[in-house]
């Protein structure tokens, strides 16, 4: 009998080694699936199957040479009109321009300057001012969310699709499969007979290659008239508007932007659609999707994304250099906090270097394993004298950094291994004092709502707790 055993564990392991070799990934990564497909076995492989596979490169980088090279030709067009040099510096400060520049090199994104932009912090408010201007779009209107749920918020927004579209205004709507679960494709049927379009990002026909966790679209994006746009973190559903029992108040950011960084967010958009929807992509022309805009605005910004299209984690390096930058403070909201290595140990030498780095996460889990993983990052991070507090008013979901009220970054990207190497994020970067120092103002108000949670604190935990913190740790590379 127990060669029957030995015989099944040997080929569970020989299993292991060759599913988890077969694909480059990073160490961690690899040692976290061995972990899973050794003490796991055949549950691990199914976990495997939907959180482990990687997209073939064909299927992941979509894009078109062409169709981006034509993208930036078009905005550099734009840019000239408005006396804007895609490279050009004006921020005198040379803190500013370091991060500026890092930019330039991995994302090949410009700076924005003279926006226009209004920060949200409710999400009743947010989606009453997006209804109001997605009603009075006159030419075309793209849109790209993680989470469009079809509920009644989800049902009243494509209600307004639905009649913009009917009105000949073109309509573009991408949508994650995974972030969108519930939601199906016969949803849309409306906007489609009315001469709109709507797609799930990257998506077959083929439940076994779609059956994934990773390589999600998590980008918030909103471009009505190729004029006015949106990014931040809230995504279309109740939830977001406080109507959630397990949630409560939603406590997310948002910006809207006028301006010439919304040329970068049509750009994106249009890109994720073209890789999305091969067979009806966008046709670009400069007038109907990169209209003249006003600048005329205080704000400088830069509109970044990343992805696994990219081994270069463009919004994680971005994260790493505004530490690295800041002389007093660095405050972050993050829903997780599970940082690689890099992350981990800037936020420590930051806090050992006498900024006070302050991090506020939720009170309470929406996804168990990822909630206990931050805990223990949260509870490593006290013990390395970085402030952590833990938001208590409701659920804490904006993705925020602030660095001495001058410098911060507000987008879809969490603290987390996902939002660095396995989602498709999109952030702004913002030049902005007066900005800056509002969003700093906010994380102050949310700190009435928070608890600091002190060594102290985590010391008093029971060993169950610890250990759920400890073993979701080990699975962090993964979550």
């Amino acid at each position: 009998m127990w060669y029957i055993v030995y015989f099944l564990v040997l080929l569970n392991t020989i299993l292991a080694l060759v599913t988890v070799f077969r694909e480059p990934r990073d160490i961690a990564a690899t040692w976290a699936w061995m972990l899973v497909l050794i003490f796991l076995p055949v549950i691990g492989f199914l976990l495997y199957s939907f959180a482990g596979r990687k997209l073939p490169k064909k299927r992941l980088f979509r894009y078109q040479a062409q169709d981006f090279n034509e993208i930036r030709k078009l905005i550099g067009q734009r840019l000239q009109q408005l006396a804007i040099q895609p490279n050009e510096q004006p921020i005198k400060n040379s803190r500013d321009n370091s991060l500026i520049t890092l930019f330039n090199t991995l994302n090949q994104t410009y700076l924005a300057p003279n926006n226009h932009v209004r920060i949200f912090t409710n999400g009743p408010q947010l989606f009453e001012q997006l209804i109001k201007d997605l009603k009075a779009a006159k030419e075309t209107i793209n849109i790209e969310f993680y989470t469009f749920y079809s509920d009644k918020l989800g049902h009243q927004i494509l209600d307004i699709l639905v009649e913009k579209a009917r009105q000949g205004v073109k309509v573009h709507v991408v949508y994650d499969s995974l972030g969108s679960f519930g939601t199906s494709e016969l949803f849309f049927r409306p906007l489609r007979a009315a001469g709109g379009y709507a797609r799930p990002f990257l998506h077959t026909h083929s439940i076994l290659f779609d059956f994934r966790l990773n390589f999600r679209d998590h980008r918030k994006i909103v471009v009505i008239d190729g004029k006015l746009g949106y990014i931040g973190g809230y995504n279309i559903g109740d939830q977001y508007v406080n109507q959630s029992r397990k949630f409560g108040y939603w406590r997310d950011t948002h910006l809207r932007i006028t301006g010439p960084a919304v040329y970068q967010l049509q750009g994106q958009f249009i890109l994720d659609w073209n890789a999305t929807d091969i067979k009806n992509p966008i046709k670009v022309t400069l007038a109907e999707y990169f209209p003249l805009v006003s600048a005329d605005g205080n704000s400088n910004l830069q509109i970044v994304t990343s992805g696994p299209d990219s081994d270069e984690q463009q919004i994680k390096m971005g994260y790493i250099r505004l530490i690295q930058l800041a002389q007093r403070t660095c405050w972050i909201q993050t829903p997780y906090l599970i940082p690689d290595d890099s992350t981990y140990d800037a936020l420590r030498i930051a806090a050992s270097s006498g900024i006070d780095v302050r991090i506020m996460v939720p009170c309470m889990p929406d996804h168990p394993f990822v909630y206990r993983a931050t805990q223990y990052y949260a509870h490593q991070l006290a013990f390395a004298g970085v402030k952590v507090y833990y938001y208590r008013k409701g659920f804490i979901h904006a993705k925020t950094v602030v660095i001495d009220n001058k410098m911060a970054s507000v987008g879809s990207a969490n603290f987390d291994f996902r939002s660095f190497k396995l989602n498709f994020e999109i952030n702004s970067f913002i030049y902005d004092k007066a900005l800056a120092h509002k969003l700093g103002q906010i994380f102050e108000e949310d700190l009435k709502d928070s608890t600091l949670e002190t060594p102290a604190d985590f010391a008093k935990q029971s060993w169950w707790l610890n250990f759920k913190q400890h073993f979701s740790r080990l699975l962090a590379p993964i979550l």
